[in-house]
C-alpha cells in the first residue's frame, strides 16, 4: 500500500505522539509499504526547535525507509491557550500545500493524528482528491481538553467548535483511539459504531522489562542502597498534574527518610520542578534521557508516579503508562472511579481521588513501606503489558485493519470487526 501519514509530531521526538507515529511509520515501511509523512520539524517536549532542524524551513528527508516532508510552524517559548491555538493553526496552514501535493502520489490511505485536529480538513481533502481512504486517529481529545481546562471559553465558541469537530469526524472512513472509553467518546460525537475502532498505544515488551539487577542510575545519582525511588518520567506538561509530586515530597520528607522522588523529562513545567527540587532534598531532577536508556531509567523505580490533572483525566490515556507497566513496577495515580486509567491501574497499583495530595502521598508512603506488595503489583503490571500492550500485536492488528480498509486483506470483514468489539469489551488487568 501507499500510506500517507499526517501529524504535527514525528520522530525523532522521543516522547508522546511523535514517538508512536515514528515507530508506526517505520514498522509499516519494514512490512513493505510505501510510507510518506508530512510533519513539523522536531520541537517537542522542549518547546523549542531541535538544533538539527533550526532554520531549515521546508525540507524532505528519509528516515528508516520513510520519506518525511517537514513543514515549518511557530513554536511559542511559553505556550498558553491562545498561543497553542496559533501554534497548531500555523502548522495546519503551512502544511496544506504539501498535503495537497501528495494527492498526485495517489496514496491508498491518508492517516492523520489528533492533536492537531486543525489538520483534519487538509487530510480529508487530500484523501478525497486522491481517491484514498481517510483514517483519523485520536490520541487526545484536544477540543474537549481545551474547554475543560479553560484554554478556550464561551458558549458560542464551544458550540461552533464542537459542531465543526462532529461534522469532520463523521466524514472519516475510520476513527480510532487509544482506549475503550475514548472510542466510545467518538461514537458519542457522531461516528458510526462500525467505523470507530480501538488502536491502543504499545510498548516493546522485549526491551522494556524488569531488570535482573540494580539500575545503573542508582549509582549515578548516588542513591543509598536502601533508597526507595518514586519516579515520574515523561513530558513535563501543564495537563500532567505534576504539582502533586513536590506536594507529596514535602509531606513525606520527614515520614519516609529513605524515599526519593525522581522527576525526569522536559516541558513547560520544568522551571516549576527545578524550583521545587532546590527546596526539597528528597527530590531529584533529570533531563530527558536517551531512548536506549529507557529500560534502565524505568528499572530504577520502585514506584511509578502517574499524576493527572482532574479536568482531563477522563479524556486521555497517558502514553507513558504502557512503559511503566512493562517495567514491572507498581503505579500510583489519581483518577476518577470508573475511568479507564483507574480500571487499568487498580489491578497493578494504587488509585486515589483526583487532586488529593495527601491521599497521593499516602499511597506512595504505603507502597514504599511494603516491598512484598510492590513486588506483587509489579508482577501484575508486567503481565498486563505482556497480554495487552505488545508492539507486534498492536501494530499487526492495525496493519490488518488498514489492509481490510483498502481491500488488500484476504480476511473477511467480520474477523477484524469482531476483534475490535472484543477489545472494546475486555476487562483490563
Amino acid at each position: 500500500m501507499k500510506i500517507l501519514i499526517y501529524g504535527i509530531n514525528y520522530a525523532p521526538e522521543p516522547t508522546g505522539i511523535g514517538k508512536y507515529t515514528g515507530e508506526m511509520a517505520t514498522w509499516l515501511a519494514t512490512q513493505g509499504h510505501e510510507v510518506r509523512v508530512v510533519a513539523a520539524p522536531p520541537y517537542y517536549p522542549a518547546w523549542r526547535m531541535a538544533d538539527s532542524h533550526a532554520g531549515r524551513g521546508r525540507s524532505v528527508e528519509t528516515m528508516d525507509g520513510v520519506q518525511v516532508w517537514r513543514c515549518p510552524l511557530w513554536v511559542p517559548a511559553r505556550p498558553n491557550g491562545s498561543k497553542r491555538v496559533l501554534h497548531l493553526l500555523s502548522f495546519a496552514l503551512s502544511s496544506l500545500p504539501t498535503m495537497l501535493r501528495q494527492a498526485r502520489w495517489k496514496p491508498d490511505v491518508v492517516w492523520v493524528a489528533a492533536p492537531a485536529f486543525a489538520c483534519t480538513p487538509a487530510a480529508l481533502l487530500t484523501a478525497r482528491l486522491a481517491g484514498a481512504r481517510a483514517w483519523l486517529h485520536i490520541q487526545d481529545y484536544e477540543v474537549d481538553v481545551a474547554f475543560d481546562m479553560g484554554l478556550l471559553r464561551g458558549r458560542l465558541v464551544r458550540s461552533l467548535v464542537l459542531s465543526a469537530e462532529r461534522w469532520l469526524m463523521r466524514r472519516f472512513d475510520v476513527v480510532s483511539s487509544i482506549s475503550r472509553r475514548m472510542v466510545g467518546r467518538a461514537v458519542e460525537k457522531g461516528v458510526a459504531p462500525d467505523r470507530a475502532v480501538l488502536f491502543p498505544n504499545w510498548v516493546d515488551v522485549d526491551s522494556v522489562k524488569p531488570l535482573g539487577g540494580a539500575s545503573p542510575y542508582r549509582a549515578e545519582l548516588q542513591l543509598p542502597p536502601d533508597a526507595v525511588v518514586a519516579l515520574f518520567s515523561g513530558t513535563l506538561g501543564a495537563k500532567q498534574g505534576l504539582h502533586l509530586i513536590p506536594l507529596a515530597a514535602r509531606l513525606l520528607r520527614q515520614r519516609c527518610p529513605n524515599l526519593v522522588f525522581v522527576v525526569c523529562g522536559d516541558g513547560q513545567m520544568r522551571p516549576d520542578m527545578e524550583a521545587a527540587a532546590r527546596e526539597l532534598p528528597n527530590m531529584r531532577l533529570l533531563p530527558l534521557q536517551p531512548k536506549e536508556r529507557l529500560p534502565d531509567l524505568l528499572g530504577m523505580a520502585d514506584i511509578h508516579l502517574l499524576p493527572q490533572d482532574p479536568g482531563v483525566a477522563d479524556l486521555v490515556m497517558p502514553s507513558k503508562l504502557t512503559a511503566m507497566l512493562s517495567s514491572g513496577r507498581p503505579v500510583v495515580t489519581n483518577a476518577r472511579p470508573g475511568s479507564e486509567v483507574a480500571e487499568v491501574v487498580a489491578g497493578c497499583g494504587v488509585v486515589v481521588s483526583p487532586d488529593d495530595a495527601p491521599a497521593f502521598a499516602g499511597a506512595v508512603e504505603g507502597l514504599a513501606a511494603d516491598a512484598a506488595r510492590r513486588a506483587r503489583l509489579g508482577a501484575a503490571a508486567r503481565l498486563h503489558a505482556e497480554q495487552h500492550l505488545g508492539a507486534r500485536a498492536a501494530l499487526g492488528r492495525f496493519s490488518q485493519r488498514m489492509e481490510l480498509l483498502t481491500g488488500v486483506s484476504p480476511l473477511p470483514a467480520h474477523a477484524l470487526i469482531e476483534e475490535d468489539a472484543g477489545a472494546r469489551t475486555q476487562t483490563p488487568g
